[in-house]
């Protein structure tokens, strides 16, 4: 195994020499009871460990981690978590914040091994943060087929309807941040697309344009949009063949497994940054291991 030192990058010439890096010891980790090697750097005469390289290097309790991530993407809340793994909150919120962007950055790993799609569809569920009156857009496009989530946003929307008035009372003009945040979706996720693929959405007028934009030789079928189940899951519709099944599906698994998407909850958003970092952590664990 080539060690190479993660203060000045020096590193042997092949895995048997040891004319920069060098062995120097070991030591017993506390956290998990395991004995790891240590190495010294010639050249900056520091020394490191094998845990040096990690990712979860200097964490205490890094044998909460699986635990935590399976947890969060199966609708437990964070003081819930702190109860049932007998820890304390600020080390939960510490371990959501690490394990969302580690999540995100396997998402993207593993996204590039996928065939470009064929067909997908996209739209946007609605939420909020603190309160009903700053609501949020949550944008995703989903892989007909394979039901993969190939990409999401969150971004900021004003309030709508009768709470309009008090939502710009209490709060001012909010900024739409949708248009920005879908068309920076579609550019993300234009090398993983088919050129002549089919893109399936509702019939939102605002959509046409992003995706003759970002897709120009694409075939875009729309649909009516039609009224949720009577059991108030807006997600999934009532009765008959729904187009838009797949995304549709995939946003009703979102309420069903992020405490902060149920409906009449308690549990909601304060920042929309740590709502994207949950999302990250249910489709990484919803495209490896629930598909």
């Amino acid at each position: 195994m080539m060690i190479h030192c993660p203060y000045c990058k020096a590193k042997n010439s092949s895995s048997g020499s040891r004319e920069l890096v060098v062995s120097f010891g070991s030591f017993l980790r506390k956290s998990d009871n395991s004995r790891l090697q240590r190495f010294k750097c010639k050249p900056c005469v520091r020394t490191f460990s094998v845990a040096s390289l990690h990712p979860c290097y200097r964490q205490k309790k890094r044998h909460l981690n699986p635990q935590i991530f399976q947890l969060l993407a199966s609708g437990n809340s964070q003081r819930r978590l702190a109860k049932l793994l007998h820890t304390n909150r600020k080390t939960i919120v510490r371990k959501f914040l690490f394990l969302g962007l580690v999540a995100h950055h396997c998402f993207l790993k593993e996204r590039e091994t996928y065939p470009k799609a064929l067909e997908v569809e996209f739209d946007d569920l609605e939420t909020f943060e603190h309160s009903k009156l700053k609501p949020l857009s949550v944008i995703m496009m989903s892989e007909s087929r394979t039901r993969r989530i190939l990409g999401f946003r969150v971004a900021k929307m004003p309030a709508k309807g009768l709470l309009v008035e008090k939502s710009l009372k209490k709060y001012g003009k909010r900024k739409d941040e949708r248009k920005y945040f879908r068309e920076s979706l579609f550019k993300e996720l234009k090398p993983f697309l088919s050129e002549r693929v089919l893109i399936k959405s509702d019939q939102n007028p605002h959509y046409k344009n992003s995706v003759k934009k970002f897709f120009p030789k694409s075939d875009h079928e729309v649909f009516l949009g039609r009224r949720g189940c009577v059991t108030g899951q807006g997600e999934l519709k009532a009765g008959g063949y729904d187009p838009l099944f797949t995304l549709n599906h995939n946003f009703a698994m979102l309420r069903a497994n992020i405490n902060r998407l149920f409906r009449r909850t308690w549990n909601t958003t304060k920042k929309p940054e740590r709502l994207s970092l949950h999302i990250a952590i249910y489709t990484l664990y919803h495209n490896l291991w629930i598909l």
